[in-house]
């Protein structure tokens, strides 16, 4: 599956029965919900990173790419725009973007 068809998916989802999906469970309590459960996937990858298992990051990854689509279309931000945005920072030093977006250094 790429993230494209994912997310084409989770926007199918919007609307649907809490009962019949995770998805639109996730979607029906709104996007600080999407939020923390992101934030709750993202941690247990990192958990995973720094013990070294290879299998258990992959399967975390993956929970963390679905929750970071589910919470994008929370708030009507596709993928189309985060490609797009990637897309405007490509050939662009990480260090020189940075220092774009926060004058201070930081």
């Amino acid at each position: 599956m790429t993230l494209d068809a994912l997310f084409a998916t989770i926007e199918a989802r919007k609307g649907a029965d809490p009962e019949g999906s995770w998805t639109a469970k996730l979607l029906s309590k709104g996007p600080e919900k999407c939020a923390e459960k992101f934030g709750e996937e993202a941690i247990e990858a990192i958990i995973e990173a720094v013990k070294g298992d290879r299998d258990r990051l992959a399967s975390e990854a993956a929970d963390v790419l679905y929750h970071l689509l589910v919470m994008l279309a929370s708030r009507d931000v596709s993928l189309h725009d985060v490609l797009a945005e990637l897309a405007r920072r490509e050939g662009t030093s990480g260090i020189a973007e940075k220092a774009a977006r926060d004058p201070s250094g930081r």
